[in-house]
């Protein structure tokens, strides 16, 4: 009965959707190839209530609805193309603040319009490629909020919770079933130009859904972030997270790092754009193996003419049996949009790649192209075009969106395209 009430809705709001107007398509980078993480002072609180009563029915009303068509055609045997079309529907409600305590509740759909070509990874559609969108209905977030301290936010329940470019920790958008959180998180801003995060995680919910086996981690996990933006040049940001997964202790691990990013005009109207990252992971809590391996990232670019350019290197590291792994991340948003790198091949990744984006007209482009080997051994395993378009206007976005990977040594041939709109207010 719902699923029957989710669809007729879900043609009716297509429609506008496609004719309609916001300024983030989801998975998209703003400058570089992965999303930043806001800066800066905490968001405004929520409006203050005198009474209990006033602060539930003071309260702001949230609604997010995002169509998309995607297709897949992988090259593998004897998988059939998938194609799935389906709409996220979100549907949230926070209160005003009483006495510095808020709440928020989050529900969430995802419906497929039209019949399952394709494998979800739990609709045991096993001869189509999959696209890890399934059919649900859930609690996206549910949290109490407090801000009474001075400077201070801290959240406990499920919650969406990202730090930096995502490279680490994310929410994974791209998907239909967004990752999210459970547990506690403080974000604190007393100290000049210094921003400290942690978050204290016993639960992730992943982008397979609630009915899939692999659908959540049990966890146990402590996340430190430290953010300086003091300096001239840039944010330096220095982290440790304690990854203790209970259900898949292969995934733990400690890994602590410093990354440094930054903008700079250096005249004739060319700003400079640079990252620079470093960190260490190595096996903790429960996780059967002993190792210690490296992640480096560096870019470097440009931004002129409204055209932004990026080169950038990146390696996961190997000891030629385990890789570093990164499982808590927007992964969608690293290594090309074909998704073959969610999970680092045992001989490690080295991503090269060079991006292009600007906007004609109000609508956004942009173009990466990624060359990806074997850190240890040096194998080839491929190369990987990615092309985006989209144009936000109002409450609205609308866009399409390519990714085309070339096997080498690697997985296979795989093409993938997604059309989409969204609706955010």
């Amino acid at each position: 009965m719902l699923e029957s009430k989710y669809s007729a809705l879900s043609i009716t709001v297509l429609s506008g959707l496609l004719f309609a107007q916001d300024g983030w398509a989801a998975g998209t980078p703003a400058m570089t190839i992965w999303p930043q993480s806001p800066s800066g002072k905490l968001p405004a609180p929520a409006a203050s209530a005198d009474t209990v009563e006033d602060a539930v029915t003071g309260g702001k009303v949230s609604l997010n609805m995002r169509y998309r068509y995607e297709s897949v055609e992988d090259g593998s045997v004897p998988a059939k193309n998938g194609h799935a079309s389906t709409l996220r529907t979100r549907l949230g409600y926070s209160t005003a603040n009483y006495q510095g305590v808020g709440a928020l509740l989050e529900m969430e759909n995802i419906s497929v319009l039209g019949d399952e070509h394709y494998n979800s990874t739990v609709n045991g559609l096993t001869k189509f490629s999959t696209i890890a969108d399934p059919k649900a209905t859930e609690i996206n977030q549910a949290y109490l909020s407090y801000v009474g301290i001075s400077d201070t936010l801290a959240k406990f329940g499920r919650q969406r919770f990202t730090l930096d470019n995502h490279r680490w920790i994310g929410n994974s958008d791209w998907r239909q079933d967004e990752q999210t959180f459970d547990g506690l998180t403080v974000v604190n801003t007393s100290l000049p130009d210094t921003r400290v995060t942690y978050g204290n995680i016993y639960g992730v919910e992943r982008v397979f859904g609630p009915s899939s086996p692999v659908g959540r981690f049990s966890s146990n996990s402590n996340l430190v972030n430290v953010a300086y933006s003091g300096l001239s040049v840039g944010t330096l940001v220095g982290y440790s997270y304690w990854v203790d997964l209970k259900n898949a202790p292969t995934f733990s691990s400690l890994t602590s790092g410093l990354r440094f990013t930054g903008r700079h005009a250096v005249g004739g109207g060319v700003d400079a754009i640079y990252t620079l990252e470093l960190a260490r992971q190595s096996d903790y809590a429960g996780n059967p193996a002993n190792f210690g391996l490296n992640y480096r990232l560096a870019e470097i670019g440009g931004l002129v003419s409204g055209v932004t350019g990026m080169l950038g290197y990146e390696t996961l590291g190997s000891d030629g049996v385990h890789a570093l792994q990164t499982p808590l991340a927007t992964l969608h948003a690293a290594n090309g949009w074909a998704d073959k790198f969610l999970t680092t091949p045992n001989t490690g990744l080295q991503d090269v790649y060079a991006s292009l984006a600007s906007s004609i007209a109000n609508v956004k482009l942009m173009g990466v192209y990624h060359e990806f080997s074997a850190t240890a051994g040096g194998a080839n395993y491929g190369n990987e075009w990615d092309l985006h378009a989209w144009y936000p206007f109002g409450k609205y976005t609308v866009g399409v969106k390519y990714a085309s990977y070339s096997a080498k040594t690697f997985s296979f041939d795989t093409d993938k395209f997604w059309l989409y709109g969204e609706l955010k207010f």
